[in-house]
């Protein structure tokens, strides 16, 4: 038989499957094809798919090991900086918390900032202390300022408030006009007291 025997030739009810060798060789050539292909398709997802996503799940943790070694090697490399820094930062921690206010230099504070104040050249109408605010690691001691004068004035005070020893923060200022072109100044300055400093 030859090869260019035409597909309509065959009758498939004429092929016996325990006698392949009799069958025509296009239909042979057709069957070994489907067979073929059938393994390869079988040998893919049976051996080499799992083996593709093992290959990938390696490669996805080579990269991750390839960082983690980069970070761990560039904080070896740079352990002593490390040191350094922290050092440095406990100092400056340490300074930090020599500038917050224990219980019995709260009033020298009030005293501070009236001094500040009244060399602005600004005029008290009110400065008092408010309830104290409990925080994770500190306690907020709010002071409640009430003040007339002008805007340089305003701006002095401030400037020399932030150069007083002792952490104060200024919040929630409001500026309203009084009477005689004078201006209200009410603002809430904050400062800190440290937890664990002693009383």
């Amino acid at each position: 038989m030859s090869l260019n025997m035409k597909l309509s030739d065959i009758d498939i009810n004429d092929l016996d499957l325990e006698n392949m060798g009799s069958w025509p060789i296009t239909v042979k050539v057709i069957f070994a094809v489907i067979v073929a292909a059938l393994v390869s398709v079988l040998s893919y997802y049976l051996l080499i798919d799992s083996k593709i996503d093992e290959l990938s799940a390696a490669k996805q943790k080579e990269i991750e090991l390839r960082q983690l070694y980069q970070t761990r090697y560039a904080a070896a490399v740079n352990l002593e900086a490390y040191r350094e820094q922290m050092n440095e930062m406990e100092q400056t921690f340490s300074v930090l918390l020599k500038q917050l206010p224990t219980t019995h230099e709260t009033p020298g504070l009030l005293d501070d900032i009236t001094y500040v104040g009244t060399t602005s050249g600004l005029n008290f109408l009110r400065i008092n202390w408010e309830p104290e605010v409990e925080k994770e690691f500190y306690t907020e001691l709010p002071i409640r300022i009430d003040v007339v004068g002008d805007y340089h004035q305003f701006g002095n005070f401030v400037s020399e408030v932030a150069k007083l020893p002792r952490i104060v923060s200024l919040h929630d200022f409001t500026i309203q006009a009084g009477p005689d072109n004078r201006l209200r100044f009410n603002v809430v300055a904050k400062t800190y007291r440290y937890k664990d400093s002693t009383p």
